[in-house]
């Protein structure tokens, strides 16, 4: 498989999880190798991680939500539940996870976490 096959698939994999295109331009003033990040960053998550058998496509969506949550990382947080949500994970199963999130995080950070969280789930009421 070449290179561009694994990108493409990488992309394909995060099109089908997403509902939608992944789209991941260069930022102004960002340099071109900019992109070359994106492409390793996407076929790393979307080509080699996500595709893997270990975990249950359920499971995977789940402990992806509770780390970005747990690292802070607001944009990643929003992607990931989106794709839970497109998954087929309930809202319910979500805040279960950050009443998890709380007891071994810690309240401030499930919170806050958590305002995205009320974010997402007002695209999709």
């Amino acid at each position: 498989m070449t290179d561009q096959d694994a990108y493409q698939r990488a992309l394909d994999n995060a099109e089908r999880l997403l509902g939608q295109p992944l789209v991941l331009p260069l930022g102004d003033g960002e340099p071109p190798v900019g992109q070359d990040f994106r492409r390793l960053a996407t076929v790393q998550t979307f080509g080699e991680a996500w595709p893997r058998e270990g975990l249950d496509l359920h499971s995977r969506c789940l402990v992806s939500v509770a780390i970005a949550a747990a690292l802070g990382t607001h944009e990643p947080l929003r992607g990931q539940l989106r794709i839970a949500l497109q998954s087929g994970v309930t809202k319910e199963e979500i805040v279960e996870v950050f009443i998890h999130l709380a007891a071994y995080a810690g309240a401030a950070r499930a919170f806050d976490g958590y305002q995205v969280v009320a974010a997402v789930f007002a695209e999709r009421p």
